[in-house]
């Protein structure tokens, strides 16, 4: 059974099949339908992160704010800090990032543009991954590199805690219970209130539970890689956020790309293949947050929108068969 038969009353709810009403126009000129406020798909897609934080399904990853190849200030500094703004009051809770980011940057950044933080909003960040340089990944799991990690994620973000604090990447050199075992030191401290992992399978999340409660995973997933389907049937299972990076796959051009299948179908709904893997995702599993980044407003914007399309559940049919040839 696919995942997408699971759960048919919350898909069911989340489609919203039977909707009446006219058309309204969006960023780019696409077309949706108008829907209320209660029969939004967007106003249904919520998440309860660690039992106690609801964050909307549909999240902000703010990878791409700094400079090429995720390393320095971005050349449009002000621009980067509009971009966090406008995601906010597009509705917005959830924002995801990591101090290797910049380094540092992308964390400074949601600071400058947000704090004093609006009431609600959720900051997701990781540590566990050091860079050499530019699109350089090396993974540092001991315990006193990763308590250092946390103590200057803390005062960059200008937070007293940290709701969800992610171990970017299990250190291949470290026994995960020892960096997990850092982590659960300052989630005692108060410093932390729930933790994630990033990259990993179903035996690592079991062998990091026993250590600690372990809320979400944060693997690469996308209408075009599912290579971390047993995962994400995992969490569903654990009732755990799956965090899919990357959730359009390498670029905007490459899925839109002319005479590919997404992009045929994206077009028959009126809606871009962007946003259409998008709300693919949404609607493939409940536990499902997607964390598209870009450092433009207008492909904010259309992300955003993604989270307001409403199609049949033959049109979905479709779509699931699509991405499961993908």
């Amino acid at each position: 059974m696919r995942s997408s038969e699971r759960y048919g009353v919350t898909r069911r709810e989340f489609l919203g099949t039977t909707l009446a009403g006219g058309v309204t126009v969006l960023a780019g000129g696409l077309m949706f339908q108008k829907l209320s406020a209660a029969e939004s798909p967007a106003a249904k897609s919520s998440f309860l992160l660690g039992g106690d934080l609801t964050i909307n399904r549909l999240g902000f990853g703010a990878m791409r704010l700094t400079g090429e190849g995720i390393w320095g200030w971005p050349p449009d500094r002000e621009n980067a800090k509009k971009v966090l703004r406008r995601a906010v009051e597009l509705g917005v809770n959830f924002i995801d990032t990591a101090d290797a980011y910049g380094p540092e940057v992308s964390e400074l950044l949601i600071a400058e543009a947000l704090h004093p933080y609006p009431k609600g909003l959720i900051i997701a960040t990781k540590g566990g991954n050091t860079r050499p340089g530019p699109n350089q990944w090396v993974p540092d799991g001991r315990p006193e590199y990763l308590t250092k990690c946390v103590e200057g994620s803390l005062k960059r973000l200008k937070l007293e805690r940290i709701d969800l604090y992610q171990l970017h990447r299990i250190d291949p050199k470290v026994p995960v219970e020892e960096s997990l075992g850092a982590l659960k030191k300052m989630q005692e401290a108060g410093k932390i209130r729930h933790v994630g992992l990033s990259e990993v399978n179903e035996g690592e999340i079991e062998r990091a539970k026993k250590v600690l409660p372990i809320v979400s995973v944060q693997n690469q997933y996308n209408i075009e890689n599912r290579r971390s389907e047993r995962v994400l049937e995992y969490c569903e299972k654990e009732k755990m956020a799956f965090i899919p990076w990357a959730p359009i796959g390498g670029s905007r051009a490459s899925l839109a790309k002319t005479g590919s299948p997404i992009e045929a179908e994206a077009k028959k709904h009126g809606v871009s293949a962007v946003q259409l893997a998008l709300a693919w995702l949404l609607y493939h599993s409940p536990v499902m947050v997607p964390i598209p980044g870009t450092s433009s407003l207008a492909h904010l914007e259309e992300n955003i929108a993604a989270a307001k399309i409403s199609l049949t559940a033959e049109d979905w049919k479709s779509i699931e068969a699509l991405a499961a040839r993908a």
